[in-house]
């Protein structure tokens, strides 16, 4: 089975039509698949919206709660309540088309692959995005290559696909909850040896205004958590020095 986590704040106009739209495009190429859509104490109607979606299609599953707990903890909650081996990611504004995951899926097979995301760096990538956001992505990559030595050019891009064995063993020991989950689960990913490719994406940036919901606080946060995260990551190459090898 594949589960699609989406996490949802404050999605009410949106969510009920894009899930719907979501289930149609992923059933046109999965036939075994769930929807769990995470209700990250939204203050308006999503959550009415959710369940309004989930009883007209029985792939739909809501998982809701309050506070807000940031988009790390919804994907957190959402992770641990999916059924499939294979768990995908992708945001509920569908800024990003559920369709990638027909790439992805087949990529990770043919590939051998333990992670595919999406990059808007990719050479392929097609995006109609604000210059300050490739600003700040191109900031994570160098981040990344410093503190991390990942071979991928981007965290942040909302759609994603993990084998759920290895991100089951990730999730529980999660230190971030907000922007930041992305680099911690691929920099424990990567440590596990976990073999991550990057695809191609088409991006059409919906939102107004170049940060939308991401703030200058957020990006602040999110640097001070990939230090929280390093940390982190020394002490399992310290483990993995000491037990001689990586797995997956």
């Amino acid at each position: 089975m594949f589960s699609i986590v989406m996490p949802a704040y404050n999605e009410g106009t949106h969510i009920y039509e894009n899930l719907l739209k979501t289930n149609e495009i992923v059933s046109s190429f999965c036939d075994d698949f769930e929807i769990v859509c995470v209700n990250d104490g939204s203050a308006d109607n999503t959550e009415a919206e959710i369940k309004r979606a989930a009883e007209e299609c029985s792939s739909i599953h809501m998982v809701s709660y309050t506070p807000n707990g940031g988009k790390g903890h919804a994907i957190k909650t959402g992770v641990l309540e999916a059924k499939g081996d294979v768990i995908g990611f992708l945001d509920s504004d569908l800024d990003l088309s559920p369709d990638h995951f027909e790439d992805f899926l087949s990529h990770m097979k043919s590939e051998n692959a333990d992670v595919v995301i999406g990059s808007k760096m990719h050479k392929e990538s097609k995006l109609e995005y604000p210059f300050i956001r490739k600003f700040v992505s191109f900031g994570y990559y160098v981040m990344l290559r410093v503190l991390f030595h990942l071979k991928v050019h981007d965290t942040q891009t909302g759609v994603k696909v993990y084998r759920a064995d290895i991100l089951k063993k990730i999730v529980p020991d999660v230190i971030t909850k907000g922007f930041a989950y992305d680099i911690e689960l691929l920099a424990v990913a990567n440590e596990m040896g976990a073999k991550i490719i990057e695809r191609p994406i088409r991006l059409v940036f919906t939102r107004e205004g170049g940060f939308s919901r991401i703030r200058f606080k957020d990006i602040w946060q999110v640097f001070k958590d990939t230090f929280r995260i390093k940390k982190k990551v020394r002490k399992i190459r310290k483990e993995n020095r000491k037990a001689g090898k990586k797995h997956a």
